[in-house]
Order: structure tokens, then sequence, then C-alpha cells
């Protein structure tokens, strides 16, 4: 029986809605100073209360990440403004990030215990956006407890082939998020030091097909690997006239891609 705070009557209410509209619940967020130690006895209670709550919505899989956005690093700049461009001196250090990786193992095996799988996601302005930052977590933490909801967009933003990560990495993506970028922006965007920001108003962001990544090339890895995840489209800013003809585009690339 449910407490009186307990969210379960609501999530069966929402279940029950969902099925009328034809809908289903996708994979929900999780983000947290993970490299914080004084956090992570909170941080490990509350991914165990959204694995229960994942786990009655039917779901196997909930997308994690460090924050740090606002964060100042010991370059004097937040990784907000050093998105794309950012360098040692705005990593984590080596205690917090060996706290990071711990921590992802006990959020790990939490969700677990709720049969929903943690699956590490991948963002610009975070601590974890760079290709060497991504590989030094997924080598410190163990594939079978921490796995992988990468972003496509975030992977290109930060100047990762989104194709080759997924090589390297097949088995360990459970789901993802859809996005496309702009070559030519994000590469004078990264040259000349923009903020998170500029970047977003310089049209970052595109449908998806319609920018640099090779998402027929993606899908079939996917398909190599035997993934039968949620794929999330996901495009931050639209760059069409509204979020519905936004949302047309990437769904008439994916069908044109036989997904």
């Amino acid at each position: 029986m449910s407490s009186p705070t307990s969210p379960l009557p609501a999530i069966r209410e929402r279940r029950g809605a969902d099925r009328i509209a034809g809908l289903e619940p996708a994979p929900g967020y999780l983000g947290a100073d993970f490299w914080d130690p004084g956090q992570r006895k909170q941080q490990v209670q509350t991914a165990r209360r959204a694995a229960q709550v994942s786990h009655q919505l039917g779901l196997t899989e909930i997308y994690v990440a460090a924050g740090g956005f606002n964060t100042t690093t010991r370059s004097g700049r937040t990784r907000r403004d050093a998105v794309a461009h950012s360098g040692p001196d705005d990593s984590l250090t080596d205690e917090q990030f060996a706290e990071l990786a711990e921590t992802m193992q006990a959020v790990g095996r939490a969700t677990l215990e709720h049969g929903v799988r943690a699956c590490y996601h991948n963002h610009g302005g975070t601590f974890i956006e760079r290709e060497d930052e991504i590989e030094r977590l997924l080598a410190a933490t163990d594939p079978q407890v921490l796995f992988l909801g990468p972003d496509t967009g975030h992977l290109a933003w930060a100047g990762i082939d989104a194709v080759e990560f997924a090589r390297r990495h097949g088995r360990r993506i459970k789901t993802m998020h859809l996005k496309d970028v702009d070559p030519q922006v994000q590469a004078k965007g990264a040259a000349e030091g923009w903020d998170y920001s500029t970047f977003e108003q310089n049209a970052i962001w595109t449908e998806v097909g319609t920018g640099g990544i090779d998402f027929g090339a993606l899908f079939g890895v996917l398909s190599d690997n035997d993934f039968d995840g949620w794929l999330i489209v996901e495009t931050d800013v639209a760059q069409l006239a509204g979020p519905a003809e936004s949302a047309k585009v990437s769904r008439d690339t994916l069908r044109g891609l036989g997904i």
C-alpha cells in the first residue's frame, strides 16, 4: 500500500491517460553535482526513488548526468563559458573525478535494485563533456552498472564523432537523445571562444538530418549492436517557425531512414 505522500496513485493515473492518448512515457533525467562527497547519500536515495517511479511507469532506463554549468573552475571560467573549448583547468580535479566515478557506481547499483539502468548522459557545459572526460568516466566504471544514454548533438558540439563513439561503446548504449548541429557554427564558436548562450543564438542546433551528423551510419551501428531502446528527438532550439515544424522535419528524416 502506498503512503499518503507516495506518487504511485498519480503515476497510475498518468499511465492510464497516456494509454488513452496513445502515448508511452520516455526515460527521465537525473542531474546533480555527483562529484560532491557531502551529497552522495542523498543523491543515491534520490536515484533509488527515481528508479522506483520509473519502474512504475514501465521504464527500464533513466538518464543521469553531472552538472557544473555554473561552477567556477580552476581556470576562473564556468563550463557554460567554456563549452566546446574547455581545457584541463576547466575539468574536475583527480579527487573530484574519483568521487564522481564512485557515486555513479553507487547510483547505478541503486537504480538496478528496481530493474532500471542508469545511463550516463553527456552534456555540453558540464564536467563530462569532452571526449577524454567521457572516456575516463567509462573506463572508471563497470559497464554492467553504469550504462550510456548519449546525446548526439552534445557529442558533436564537443567535437566528437557520434558514429565512431557508438562503434566504440555500442553495447553500453541503451537509449539516446537525437539532435543535430551545424558544424560550421560549432567550429566558429569553438575557435572564437563563445559561451553556451552565444552558440545557441548563432543556431548551433539544427533539426535531425540537417546538420553534420550521419544518422544513417549511426543507426547502422546501433542495429549491429542489437539496440532496442528509446531514441528521443530533442532539438533544444528549433530553427524553423515552431516546434511542430521542427518535429516534422526530424520525424521525416527518421522515417526516411526506416526508424
